[in-house]
C-alpha cells in the first residue's frame, strides 16, 4: 500500500485518502458477500461509536499519508511501530487497565527507541526545543492517533462486528476524502489513478486479512509478523525507490520492535484483551 501510494507519484492528500477508503470497501464487500452477507457491514448497535472512530481514524490517515510523503518508507514503517507503546499508556489512563513493572518498562525502552529513530532529524535537541522535522512529526501523531483507535476499538467490538467497523471506517476515509480532493482539485493522471486504485485494493485485502487473523490467532502469536513489515518496506524501499533508512533509524526500530514483543508477550501472560484489527 505504501509503495503504491509513493508510485503514484506526487498527489494531493484528499486524492490519497479517497482512493485509500473508497477502492478498500470492494474487497470488504466481496468478502462479505461469498461469507456473512453484505447487511452485517452496515449492522451496527451504536453509530455514534463509528463517528468518533472514523474521525480519529480518518486524521491518523492523513497524518500517516503526509509522513510518507516526507519520509523513506521504511522510516515511517518504523515510527508506526510506536503505536502498541501509545496503547498501553492510553489504556492504563482511560481503560483502568493493569499495567505492571514489565510493561512500563517495555514502555520505557520504547521511547529510548524513539530517540535513537530521531537523531538523525534532530535528536534530543529537537525534541526538547520541539523542532521536530515535519516528517517525524506526523509519523509520530500518527502512531499516537493509531493507537487511540485501538483503545476506542476495544470498546466498540463488544458490540460491533469486525466487517462494520472496518465498512464505517472505509466510508468516513472516502466521503472525507472526496470533500478534500473537491476542495483541492489535482491533475488527475491514468498513471496516479492506477497506482492510488492499487493502494485502495491493498490496503483493504490487508486489513481483511489482519482482521481475521486477529480472530483466529492469539494477537501474541501474531505480533511478531506484523514488524515483518520492516523487512518489506526496507526491500521496497531499496529496489523500487533508491530508500535506505539510517542506522539510528535501524537500531531504533529494532529497540522499538524489542519493546512491542515484550508488550505483546506481557499481555498473553496476563490475558489482556488486544484490537481485532489494524487502523489502517
Amino acid at each position: 500500500m505504501y509503495a503504491a501510494i509513493k508510485l503514484a507519484g506526487n498527489v494531493p492528500l484528499g486524492e490519497v485518502v479517497f482512493f485509500r477508503g473508497f477502492f478498500a470497501l470492494v474487497p470488504l464487500l466481496a468478502w462479505t458477500y461469498f461469507t456473512v452477507g453484505p447487511l452485517a457491514a452496515i449492522q451496527t448497535k451504536r453509530p455514534l461509536v463509528h463517528v468518533v472512530r472514523g474521525s480519529v481514524g480518518v486524521a491518523a490517515m492523513f497524518v500517516n499519508f503526509a509522513a510518507l510523503a516526507l519520509l523513506p518508507l521504511a522510516t515511517v514503517t518504523a515510527f508506526s511501530f510506536m503505536q502498541p507503546i501509545f496503547a498501553v499508556i492510553l489504556a492504563a489512563f482511560f481503560l483502568k487497565e493493569y499495567v505492571g513493572k514489565w510493561r512500563w518498562g517495555a514502555v520505557v525502552v520504547g521511547f529510548f527507541g524513539v530517540l535513537l529513530m530521531i537523531e538523525p532529524h534532530g535528536g534530543l535537541a529537537a525534541v526538547i526545543g520541539l523542532h521536530l522535522s515535519q516528517g517525524v512529526l506526523y509519523a509520530l501523531l500518527f502512531s499516537f492517533l493509531s493507537a487511540v483507535v485501538v483503545v476506542w476499538i476495544r470498546q466498540m467490538s463488544t458490540t460491533e462486528r469486525s466487517e462494520a467497523i472496518v465498512f464505517y471506517f472505509m466510508s468516513a476515509c472516502a466521503v472525507v476524502g472526496l470533500i478534500v480532493m473537491l476542495l483541492q482539485p489535482g491533475n488527475f493522471s491514468l498513471h496516479a489513478v492506477f497506482w492510488l486504485v492499487a493502494c485502495g485494493l491493498s490496503g483493504g485485502t490487508g486489513q481483511l486479512l489482519m482482521t481475521y487473523s486477529y480472530r483466529y490467532g492469539e494477537p501474541s502469536l501474531l505480533a511478531p509478523f506484523d514488524y515483518v513489515s520492516m523487512v518489506w518496506a526496507m526491500i521496497l524501499g531499496w529496489f523500487v525507490f533508491g530508500e535506505m533508512p539510517e542506522a539510528f533509524v535501524l537500531a531504533g526500530a529494532a529497540v522499538v520492535i524489542v519493546s512491542g514483543l515484550l508488550i505483546a508477550w506481557r499481555e498473553h501472560r496476563h490475558r489482556v484483551a488486544l484490537p481485532i484489527e489494524p487502523l489502517t
